[in-house]
């Protein structure tokens, strides 16, 4: 079973003079030498160096104590998690999934071999405890694929310890800095491998323009976005991270929505497939994230009864349901990542991105040709929202306003899009769609709670249990949609008045 680290260090440049003397960093009573290791790390890439290109390194490395496999995918600068596995000849099942959002039908190679020799020195508290581990370390690097050469460097590496404040890494580079020594010019130490030995580099991400010109440079800035939004987020849902599936379903609609609300600027012709399977995905993602939101719901609305109130064995047959329903949605989701279709996808949101399909919009300026996009969603919007207000409360309405919802998503991600272009007025809208939305969007789970409780409530009933606390935090919800639903007319009142763009 792999494990998982959170690695906060910084590399510098080093000398022949070695490691500068840290006795005086404030907070550091000593210096412990802990003597010198010798480390053999083989690295593992696609053979167009994919890893490479996004800061993850995957390698098998013995020596040391943690000898094993190793991947590191890059949080912020300087901030890696990193997870290990034991040691094995071929690349662990869990670290291969975890990196397939990017080597897809790709396969892995040995790119580089490093052989380190590391001279470790921990740095203490008055307590004794380990603030950091520096060391110095000799680098011997020999490129297995994609080229051929060597190169050797000294560099300084200084970690932070568990659960250590990252502040504590400044007070010590200070003291670096003031003995001359500078940070490293490579992020890691393949980085440096790869471009000193002779052979393919990682090739830099289509980003685009530097500055946006154009309403397709907008657009196609904002789909580049969500697609790598989409890639980066599949490890973290793979290690069922917090909120990293609703992140990664929020990047899937951002993006179908984005081709649908400016379809003048991209071709609908290659964007509309793309955008069926993106719904796929995202309904695929649902099935987990909506009984989460659901199950979090009930739980809650349970929590606020009094004892008194609770009749039979609610919470035990809601905590069955929830994982009955968490273990089938999270077997299949797995699936789903890993599945030819879903691969299939991420290659051909890549050819998108690589090759847009132009419309002639595209050279466009943004003020005309996004405002009129975004204005044009609004309007949906608006004639949605008023045939919802004009029903009686019943399934009908229900319906209509789970479809305005939607199409308020879709006008707060246009306007998203549009914001670097329109500025302001454009931040406005989105900001008010977003909470017309989550008002939307407390109606709507009131409704999928009341079908869910009748479920249960029957399931109870047909065991010879109460019913009665069922009924309770049923009606509970419908005075919840009652309250969203006598709270719209106000809030849609507020935001047509703001409307700008």
């Amino acid at each position: 079973m792999a494990e998982t680290k959170r690695e906060i260090e910084r590399k510098y440049e080093s000398d022949d003079s070695g490691l500068p003397d840290l006795t005086g960093v404030a907070g550091v009573a000593s210096v412990l030498d802990k003597g010198a290791v010798e480390l053999d790390a083989v690295y593992y890439d696609t053979s167009d160096l994919r890893l490479a290109a996004a800061s993850i390194t995957l390698r098998r490395r013995t020596g040391g104590s943690d000898a094993g496999w190793h991947l590191k995918l890059p949080v912020g600068p300087g901030v890696r998690d990193e997870i290990r596995a034991p040691l094995s000849d071929t690349v662990p099942e869990e670290l291969a999934g975890l990196v397939r959002s990017r080597v897809r039908e790709g396969r892995l190679v040995a790119v580089v071999r490093l052989r380190s020799a590391r001279d470790v020195r921990d740095l203490l508290d008055a307590d004794g405890r380990p603030l950091a581990e520096a060391s110095v370390d000799t680098v011997r690097a020999q490129r297995l694929f994609g080229g051929e050469g060597t190169a050797q460097w000294t560099e300084i590496e200084v970690e932070l310890a568990d659960g250590g404040d990252p502040a504590f890494l400044d007070t010590v580079e200070k003291r670096l800095r003031k003995a001359g020594v500078q940070p490293a010019k490579s992020a890691s130490k393949l980085a440096r491998a790869l471009a000193e030995t002779k052979g393919g580099r990682p090739r830099p991400k289509d980003r685009g323009p530097a500055e946006p010109v154009t309403a397709g440079d907008h657009v196609l800035a904002y789909v580049r976005a969500q697609r790598d939004a989409i890639v980066d987020l599949d490890p973290a849902v793979r290690q069922d991270a917090e909120e990293s599936v609703h992140d990664l379903r929020v990047a899937t609609r951002r993006l179908r929505s984005t081709f649908r609300s400016f379809g003048k600027v991209l071709d609908r012709t290659v964007t509309d497939p793309i955008g069926v399977e993106l719904k796929w995905l995202a309904s695929e993602l649902g099935v987990g994230r909506d009984q989460e939101v659901l199950s979090e719901r009930l739980t809650a609305g349970l929590d606020e009864l009094p004892g008194r109130l609770v009749s039979g064995p609610v919470r035990e047959r809601l905590g069955t349901w929830t994982k009955a329903q968490y273990r089938g949605s999270r077997r299949r989701l797995l699936g789903v990542l890993d599945s030819e279709r879903h691969l299939a996808l991420l290659d051909a949101l890549d050819a998108l991105a690589a090759e847009p399909p132009l419309l002639k919009a595209a050279a466009g300026t943004p003020a005309k040709v996004l405002a009129k996009a975004v204005r044009k969603d609004f309007g949906k919007v608006s004639a949605l929202v008023e045939e919802a207000l004009a029903q009686p409360p019943g399934p009908e309405r229900d319906l209509a306003l789970h479809d305005a919802r939607k199409k308020t998503k879709r006008t707060r991600y246009a306007a998203e899009a549009a914001t670097p272009a329109l500025g302001d007025p454009a931040k406005a809208l989105a900001k008010s769609m977003k909470s017309l939305q989550s008002l939307l969007g407390e109606h709507q789970d009131s409704v999928m709670a009341r079908e869910t409780l009748r479920e249960l409530s029957a399931v109870a009933h047909a065991a010879g249990e109460s019913a009665f606390t069922y009924g309770l935090l049923y009606g509970h919800e419908e005075r919840r949609a009652e309250l969203a639903e006598g709270a719209l007319p106000q809030a849609w009142e507020r935001i047509g008045a703001s409307m700008e763009v």
